[in-house]
């Protein structure tokens, strides 16, 4: 087990080394047992975290304000329109001055071609670890969340057919990380995964490479399909959400009229069925009610989408304690 983890950011899932994830699986797997036992886990006692958010949040805010609670430390809430930023305050000066005053910067900055530039700017002038609560590439935590219950429904990754799908939502251009990170860590771990998407909702080619990369060291696969039945048929784990079609166009006016086209991209039980009898049913929140996915199978036996939303809470706790605190 790694444990020398102690002052290394999270940006990505992918500078973690899989026995570096796994400890934090572990850790997390842990906490949220002595949670269910209301057994004190003051690891970051008196400790600072700060959070600053460029982009509005339920699960991520409420799930880090808890989890230093429950570590004994504080969570500082920063919405970046309260800052300076705009009046000139750099990335340099936020990651200079903040870990002067705490132990801890988490960022949630989803602007494209901007937020993960500017998370690893401010680790770059701190020296305190910094968190990457989701931003243009990447949304790590949530993978992290993800794979943690997949492995607590499924025990094992070994020959499932994991479906990350695209699918529809009229509310708006949504970023492309949740997939990415999912794909990053499911094949670090050496799973099977299956990706689907209309053709213009490709991911970043980088991320390919690296996720290809991926199964080359750990084994697994992925399969690129472009239609919504067959990624579902005979698949053990299913997770359609939508995304932006970032990588063909970042204009939302463009965007909107190309996701239109794919409106029968739903998830309703009659698709659900192609899935295996025992194969759960996941999102990361919010959904699109009617539109991404139906309320019979959002609130429905094979959805497991409130156990992935409690599972933030336990790897983030898990991470925060492990490099603020540990050893």
């Amino acid at each position: 087990m790694k444990t020398q983890l102690f002052g290394k950011d999270f940006i990505a899932e992918q500078d973690w080394s899989r026995e570096e994830l796994e400890t934090a699986l572990d850790v997390a797997m842990d906490l949220k047992r002595k949670f269910l036992l209301k057994i004190p886990t003051p690891y970051l006692l008196h400790q600072t975290l700060y959070l600053l958010f460029f982009f509005s949040s339920t699960r991520t805010r409420t799930s880090f304000e808890a989890a230093m609670d429950h570590l004994g430390g504080n969570a500082h809430d920063l919405p970046s329109d309260k800052l300076q930023i705009s009046h000139g305050d750099t990335p340099k000066e936020i990651g200079k001055i903040l870990s002067s005053y705490g132990h801890g910067i988490a960022i949630r900055h989803c602007d494209w071609k901007e937020g993960n530039k500017y998370l690893r700017e401010v680790a770059k002038y701190s020296t305190v670890p910094v968190f990457n609560m989701q931003c243009d590439i990447y949304h790590p935590f949530q993978a992290m969340a993800d794979l943690l219950t997949i492995l607590e429904k499924k025990k094992f990754l070994k020959r499932r057919k994991i479906v990350m799908s695209w699918a529809y939502a009229s509310s708006y251009t949504k970023p492309i990380s949740v997939p990415q990170s999912f794909l990053l860590l499911l094949t670090k771990f050496g799973a099977d995964v299956t990706l689907a998407y209309p053709k213009e909702f490709e991911l970043m080619p980088e991320i390919m490479k690296m996720a290809k990369n991926n199964t080359k060291n750990e084994g697994g696969s992925i399969e690129i399909i472009h239609n919504m039945k067959e990624a579902f048929e005979n698949a053990d784990v299913v997770y359609p959400k939508s995304w932006g079609p970032l990588v063909f166009t970042a204009d939302p006016i463009k965007a909107t009229k190309i996701a239109a086209k794919y409106k029968k991209w739903i998830c309703d039980e009659k698709i659900m069925k192609l899935a295996k009898k025992d194969a759960i049913y996941m999102h990361c929140l919010p959904a699109d009610r009617g539109i991404e996915v139906t309320d019979e199978v959002i609130d429905g036996p094979k959805s497991v989408v409130y156990d992935q939303a409690e599972n933030r809470l336990h790897v983030q706790k898990a991470i925060l304690a492990l490099t603020m605190g540990g050893r």
